[in-house]
Order: C-alpha cells, then sequence, then structure tokens
C-alpha cells in the first residue's frame, strides 16, 4: 500500500514546517507551543485521508482524549500516574514560595565544591537516578540547580542541553522513566522475548550507562570561563509572578497535547515508509524523534517482530536524536521553559552534539557487525 500523493506531501510540508519554521520566523519562536499545537491540528485532519489497513488515522475520539489527558498522566512511579504538568505547577509554586532559602541551600552545596565538579554530578547522577525518579523528576531538579548557580547564559545553556542528552538516554533504562521505555517493555512483554522490568537496561545499558558518563566529563569541559558581565538566569534576582507560574504549566500543556496530535498524524508516514527500512538505516531515520513524540514512533516501530538488533538501533537513534531539538524530549521541554531557553540556542549545541553522538553510536553498534 503506498499513500497517496496528496497525503505523503501534505505530511512532508508540516514535517518541514516543524523543524525550520522556529528558527526562521521570530513569531513562532515566541508561540512555539502554538504553532505546534496548529501543527498537529493539520497533520490529524490530512492523515485522516490516508487509509492503513488494520490502523485508524485522522480524528477518533480515542486521539482527543488522549491529547487532552496525555499532559496530565505521561507516566507512571510505583504504579501511580504522575502528569508532567502538575509537576510542574506544584514545584513551580514551591519555588515561588520558598525559592529564597531554596536557591541559597543550593548555592552553598556548589560554593563548597567547583563548577566542573558540580557540571559532572549534575549531568552523570541525574542521568543515572532518572530511571528511577523519571524524567520529568531529573529535569526539574537540573533546571533548579542550574537556576542557582552563577553561571554565564552560554554556560548555562551548555549544561542545560548536555544533562538532557543525559537524562533522556538514562530515563529508557526502566518502565519508570519515561513513555517510551514503559511502551517498549509493553509491547515487547510477550514472546519471544518476555520483556520485564530489567529488559531495557539489559538490552541498551552497556551503551548507556558509559554515554552517560562521557556527557558528565564533555560538560565539564563545556562550561569555560564566567563572564562577569553576562550572567545567566541563575544570576538574575528570583522575579517570577504567580501568574508566569500558572502560564508556564499551561504553555506546558500545550506543547505535550501538540506532540501527541503531531506523533499520531504523522502515523502513515511511519508506517509506510519508517516501519520497512533495515537497521542501520532506521538508526538514523529515527533523528525524527528531534521534533516528534519518541513514545508515539516507539510504539509505531517496536514490536516482538523485530529482530533485537533492530530493536537496539530503533530505540538507541530515538533515544539520543530526542536530545538535538526542544520538542525532543519532555526534558528539554521543561528546561527551556523555565530557563527561556530559544530553540536556536539549543540547537547551537544540541545538533552538533547529537550527530557526533549518533556517528560514535553508530560505529559502535554496526561497525563489528560489518567488519
Amino acid at each position: 500500500m503506498i499513500l497517496s500523493l496528496g497525503v505523503t506531501i501534505g505530511l512532508i510540508l508540516i514535517f518541514l514546517s516543524v523543524l525550520i519554521g522556529p528558527f526562521k520566523l521570530k513569531i513562532i519562536e515566541h508561540n512555539l507551543e502554538l504553532f505546534l499545537f496548529i501543527c498537529g491540528v493539520l497533520a490529524m485532519t490530512i492523515s485522516g485521508f490516508a487509509k492503513l489497513p488494520g490502523t485508524e488515522t485522522g480524528w477518533r475520539l480515542e486521539i482527543v482524549k488522549e491529547a487532552l489527558t496525555a499532559p496530565l498522566k505521561i507516566t507512571e512511579i510505583y504504579g501511580i500516574p504522575i502528569g508532567i504538568v502538575q509537576i510542574v505547577l506544584v514545584v513551580g509554586l514551591i519555588i515561588y514560595k520558598w525559592n529564597a532559602p531554596i536557591h541559597e541551600a543550593i548555592r552553598k552545596m556548589t560554593n563548597a565544591l567547583s563548577l566542573k565538579v558540580v557540571a559532572f554530578i549534575l549531568i552523570a547522577v541525574l542521568g543515572l537516578v532518572s530511571s528511577v525518579i523519571s524524567a520529568i523528576l531529573a529535569a526539574i531538579i537540573l533546571v533548579e540547580m542550574v537556576s542557582a548557580i552563577h553561571l554565564s547564559r552560554k554556560s548555562e545553556i551548555d549544561l542545560t542541553v548536555i544533562a538532557c542528552f543525559s537524562i533522556g538516554l538514562g530515563a529508557a533504562l526502566t518502565p519508570l522513566g519515561e513513555p517510551l521505555s514503559t511502551i517498549a517493555v509493553s509491547k515487547l512483554s510477550g514472546p519471544p522475548y518476555y520483556a520485564g522490568f530489567d529488559y531495557l537496561i539489559k538490552l541498551l545499558g552497556i551503551y548507556i550507562i558509559p554515554g552517560i558518563f562521557a556527557y558528565g566529563i564533555l560538560g565539564m569541559f563545556f562550561l569555560g570561563k564566567v563572564d562577569p558581565k553576562d550572567h545567566g538566569l541563575g544570576y538574575e534576582k528570583y522575579n517570577e509572578t504567580f501568574k508566569d507560574v500558572i502560564m508556564r504549566a499551561v504553555k506546558v500543556y500545550v506543547f505535550i497535547a501538540a506532540l501527541v496530535l503531531l506523533g499520531d498524524g504523522f502515523k502513515p508516514l511511519i508506517f509506510e515508509y519508517f516501519t520497512q527500512v533495515p537497521s542501520t538505516i532506521l538508526f538514523w531515520v529515527n533523528m525524527v524523534s528531534a521534533i516528534l513524540d519518541n513514545a508515539t514512533i516507539a510504539a509505531a516501530e517496536i514490536g516482538p517482530v523485530l529482530t533485537e538488533s533492530q530493536i537496539k538501533s530503533a530505540l538507541l537513534g530515538l533515544l539520543i536524536s530526542g536530545g538535538m531539538l526542544i520538542p525532543g524530549n519532555i526534558p528539554n521541554i521543561i528546561s527551556a521553559s523555565k530557563l527561556g531557553i530559544t530553540s536556536k540556542e539549543w540547537a547551537r549545541i544540541g545538533v552538533p552534539l547529537g550527530l557526533v553522538s549518533m556517528g560514535i553510536y553508530f560505529i559502535i553498534i554496526f561497525l563489528p557487525k560489518i567488519w
């Protein structure tokens, strides 16, 4: 079955708009959540004209319900539903109320250590524990730590982006970490893999854990020298209002809902093309995770019919590239929203770091097979 030319062109145009728009037009950059939501609505509408055997596409009650509820119930920790919006809102209100003592405690702790040691601890430790406390909580801890430390804006952004790469990788080690890992384990729970709680750490741990430590070491060298005339958000006096806290939670809600619609709207392209490619190519094709919900892509691609090599390639491609742009991962969304990081600022380090990481992992995974 081949998609109609109109559906294919329409979805590709939306994809390019999502990829390029935030970098070219300031109005989109400043209203990214609304823009992505509109693109999601258009993608869902166009996908309704696609006919996939055995798969529903386009507007339907279940996807509307998912878009409305997913931001409020995006993962589970020990069986308890956790919503990114609630966490962002509650933690935001706590910081709003007690920001002075919290930030002072963080500064005292960091003053006892060098900035480079703090950077390594933030990146490596949060990456490792994100699989247990969830990527959401790890990202919120990261944001508050970065906000409390006196860094230049460039160093602040570099540290945040590298840490989000680490958190995005580490969260996939258990089903507690993020939706992608939960979906992957669920879809592979039957024969022939009988995936359990430790399946992903056994499959991917040998690749992910060294990667987390590598990002930690890299982060130590990205801080550079602090310019006293160029202070990031952490140096400025906390000046958020109650309205700012509420609006940030609202924007995160719209952002997650938009990713749900985009992911389902692009389902025809994913089913038609992505699932048909070999492991070596699928690894690179999954760089679309930089702008699409990686959990949705994993739900479409991962299944018991795949070989373990294909599963490994697909998941690592999704996880690594998820750090390249803001929409790619939940930690990215939380951090960029709180710290005011623009798409261009994120991509400045995220894209080259992601491409280099993809290249290194490609060599590690596939070179032994080629030889």
